[in-house]
This record gives structure tokens, sequence and C-alpha cells, in this order.
């Protein structure tokens, strides 16, 4: 899915940085209790998220990713990208004609 479709339906909150040489998109997952990994296959962002306890964290709307993945289409034009994951926020630092 899109960045777009991905915040739509899931329920996160993303920024998406411009800088000259990169792109930086951000996703937070929330820090409490979710054990979330990462991968990059091909233009797709792969993420599993373990949320331990439900109940411990309080998000503004209230609600919490659900255990699952999530796959994240990187944008056409994407030459390069990584991925990390840390406190629950995934970055994908993006190289390329976007």
């Amino acid at each position: 899915m899109t960045l777009e479709q991905f915040t739509t339906e899931a329920g996160q909150m993303a920024r998406q940085y411009e800088y000259d040489e990169c792109s930086v998109l951000a996703v937070d997952f929330g820090v409490a209790e979710t054990d979330a990994t990462v991968d990059l296959v091909d233009e797709t962002v792969i993420v599993v998220v373990d949320r331990a306890d439900r109940g411990s964290a309080d998000r503004s709307d209230g609600s919490l990713p659900e255990d699952g993945q999530y796959e994240i289409d990187l944008p056409d034009g994407v030459d390069d990208a990584h991925t990390f994951m840390k406190n629950g926020v995934l970055t994908v630092e993006m190289e390329g004609d976007l």
C-alpha cells in the first residue's frame, strides 16, 4: 500500500522530510511495549509488529496498531533506500529522483 493508504487505514502518524540529497520518511508505531522489525524487499518496506501489552500505551486517539504485518510501497524514483526502527519509530531514508 502507499504511504497515504497506510496512514489512513492503520491510523499511524507519519511525516516525510525533503532534503537536498535525500528524502526521509518517519512513521511512529508507539514506543510502549512494541516489538517491531523492519525489512526492505525490492521497493517495499515490510514492518512486523508484536505489541506485548496493548493497555500500557496512550495514543491520542486511543488506538494501537494491531499485531501483524504492514507493507509500504516506496515512491517511484527511489534508487536507494535504508530502513531502521528505534523506539517504535520507523525511519526510511530514500535517495533518488523523487
